[in-house]
């Protein structure tokens, strides 16, 4: 149909509207969904709620997570409301079979996957080891850790800052000019103030690696085997680059703990998202409250 392509071709063109995550999920969950419907004799746009209910319940019998089930639908929703489509899922239909799945998995034992929290006695037992290093990469992985712990930010938005970024407040602190976040998009950005230890551990590493004379190279940069820091104003750390921080740090904890048997078999040391996890429940052990919780981590929805 002529004008369903014409609202797809726009809907490409304004793609910068949505994170780059969503978008790839997107074109995950249309190259999966698509699959199933030419193997199964089915129409996936406009797809009509009896067909999305089917493909809503292979993907429970395939072994999906409820998370990633209903991810699907909403995806598959978000697609035909951009080519002028009515969504399948307004149907009583799809909104029974999302319940069932839903009630299913939680009568089964199913739970939330969640990131091996990363709490400050793990900081502070890194911190004796790392603290004065002469590995260059010791010492931004150390200052990296404290930031990420400190400001509850994804590592998307860590990996984001650049030295411009980075100002002094009158008592010394570091203050981090954060343009935008996955959840706050808007011209006025976000303010982080970091205490005095992650000041310090971040002051050494911009010292060590050069980054002073370098406003706009990102804060967070490789580091050559030599020891010395690749600067770089083009291209931030990848995710698997920051991901390796994390690892590291573990193994250097020399933790055992096991986490995978009750974390959906994906989380047995620390991640990505691990510091805001941490961080996130050393505030709520100390009585912060939910509301505040929400405003460090740039979370929109009380039930995240």
């Amino acid at each position: 149909d002529a004008d369903i392509r014409e609202r797809l071709r726009e809907f490409v063109q304004d793609r910068e509207a949505f994170s780059p995550n969503t978008w790839r999920q997107l074109l995950s969950v249309m190259r999966t969904c698509n699959r199933w419907a030419n193997d199964n004799q089915r129409t996936f746009l406009p797809m009509s709620s009896a067909d999305l209910r089917d493909y809503l319940t292979f993907l429970q019998a395939s072994g999906r997570a409820s998370s990633t089930v209903n991810a699907h639908a909403a995806l598959i929703s978000m697609l035909h409301r951009n080519a002028g489509l009515t969504p399948p899922n307004s149907s009583p239909l799809v909104f029974r079979t999302i319940k069932k799945i839903n009630r299913t998995a939680v009568i089964a034992g199913e739970r939330a996957g969640q990131a091996v929290p990363f709490r400050l006695p793990d900081l502070l037992a890194l911190d004796a080891q790392w603290s004065g290093s002469a590995r260059l990469q010791e010492v931004r992985d150390l200052a990296f850790l404290h930031v990420a712990y400190a400001t509850l930010l994804r590592i998307s938005e860590l990996s984001r800052l650049r030295v411009r970024d980075v100002t002094r407040a009158p008592d010394g602190r570091i203050i981090l000019d954060v343009a935008w976040t996955k959840t706050i998009v808007q011209t006025g950005g976000l303010i982080k103030a970091l205490s005095t230890l992650p000041t310090q551990r971040l002051a050494e590493w911009i010292s060590a690696s050069g980054l002073a004379a370098e406003p706009d190279a990102f804060l967070f940069s490789r580091v050559h085997r030599s020891n010395r820091a690749q600067l770089s104003s083009d291209a931030p750390l990848s995710t698997h680059a920051l991901e390796d921080i994390f690892a590291r740090a573990w193994r250097t904890s020399g933790s055992s703990e096991q986490f995978r048997a009750n974390n959906k078999n994906r989380y047995s040391g620390w991640s990505g998202h691990s510091a805001r996890v941490g961080a996130a429940q050393d505030m709520a052990g100390q009585g912060y409250p939910v509301a505040q919780i929400m405003q460090e981590g740039t979370w929109k929805k009380p039930e995240t």
